[in-house]
Parts: C-alpha cells; structure tokens; sequence
C-alpha cells in the first residue's frame, strides 16, 4: 500500500512562494551591485612570490569569499615554466592576494585565472632580483703590527748603569783600616801584659 505526500496547508505555500522570488532577486541584486566578474592585476612579486589585487570589477569591492584563482609563469626565454599554484591571502589589505610558492629569479611573465566566485583574468611581466649573499664579516681581532726591524717588540730589562754599586760593596780602604786597629789593640795588649810580667819577676827577686 502506498502512501501520497500530504499536501501543504494553503497558508505555508503561499508563503514559500512568496519567499523563492525575494530570494531570487535578493541574490541577483548582489551580483548586479558587485559586477559579474573579478578585477584581477598582479602588482609584482615579493621575495618571489607573486602578489596580486582581486576586486570586484563593478565597484571595487575586495572579494570577501574564497578565490580559486590559478597561478602560471613562462620564463623570458620560454625554456623554464612555473605552476599552476593557487592564490592564497596575503597580508597587504583585503584584496591582497598573493602566491605560497616562489619563482628563481629572472624575467616571468605570469598570468592569473580566476573561476570563482566568478570569472577574472590577468597577465603580467614579472621580474625576480638575484639575492647576493651577505658578504664575509671581518674578524674584529686585529694582529699586533710588527716591529721596524722585524724582531719581536717585547720590553728587556736594561743593566743598571757601571756607576751604581751596591751598599753591600764597601771601598777597600775602609777595611784595611779596621784591619791595622785590630793588629795595633792586639800588639799593645801583649807589650802590657809582658811589662806586667817583668814586673812582677823584679818584686819576687827583691823579696828573696
């Protein structure tokens, strides 16, 4: 046994009548207010990604929805080709878009097709610097410059002057003096003590 949908009351498709239409002219005013198509101009690269602007061609309007846009770059000379890589959000405003991937440097020339959410298209020569590398950093350590007459320039002591003499070293006259007084306090004590002597024999003898 089979079972029919029930119909909707009067009221509730009347009102769903009524709403497919606003809904149909709401969505196509808002075509109509921003254009059918996408204004798409590639503004160079950065650090070799492509950058670009996606607006709206009618008033300008960045694009608020995703873009699937497709990115192609030829070479100058056509022997090297880049892509298809897709546009992602860049950083430099709302219609700011640019590339995850990077071209080597040299001369490109790169195209841009947009599908949604609508069409645009765009080409553009695009041109990579070469990046020098940073040069060698000087070592700061700076060798002592050598001496004129290529010896090394250490400080010697020089010898004291012949002049200067050590207290220690006393003239030679000087001792032999202290050398004759001794003798002399040496010799008049023996003669003193040989004169007592004899005297002392002179007064035993007178006694015997």
């Amino acid at each position: 046994m089979t079972t029919r949908p029930r119909p909707l009351p009067f009221p509730a498709a009347l009102g769903l009548a009524l709403l497919l239409p606003v809904q149909a002219v709401a969505l196509a005013g808002a075509a109509h207010a921003h254009g059918d198509t996408l204004k798409v101009v590639i503004t160079g690269q950065q650090a070799g990604k492509v950058t670009a602007d996606v607006t709206w061609e009618n008033d300008g309007d960045p694009v608020e929805e995703a873009v699937a846009a497709t990115v192609n770059a030829v070479s100058a000379d056509g022997s090297r080709t880049a892509g298809p890589w897709r546009l992602v959000r860049g950083t430099g405003g709302a219609a700011t878009w640019t590339t995850a991937e990077t071209l080597p440097p040299g001369t490109w020339t790169v195209t841009v097709d947009a599908g949604f959410p609508s069409l645009g298209h765009a080409q553009q020569e695009v041109a990579v610097p070469v990046v020098d590398p940073a040069p060698p950093t000087a070592s700061s350590g700076a060798s002592p410059a050598p001496s004129p007459s290529g010896a090394p320039a250490t400080a010697t002591a020089s010898a004291p002057p012949a002049s200067a003499t050590s207290p220690a070293s006393a003239p030679a006259s000087d001792s032999d003096d202290a050398g004759w007084w001794t003798t002399a306090g040496v010799a008049g004590i023996a003669l003193a003590g040989a004169a007592a002597g004899i005297l002392l024999r002179r007064r035993r003898l007178r006694r015997l």
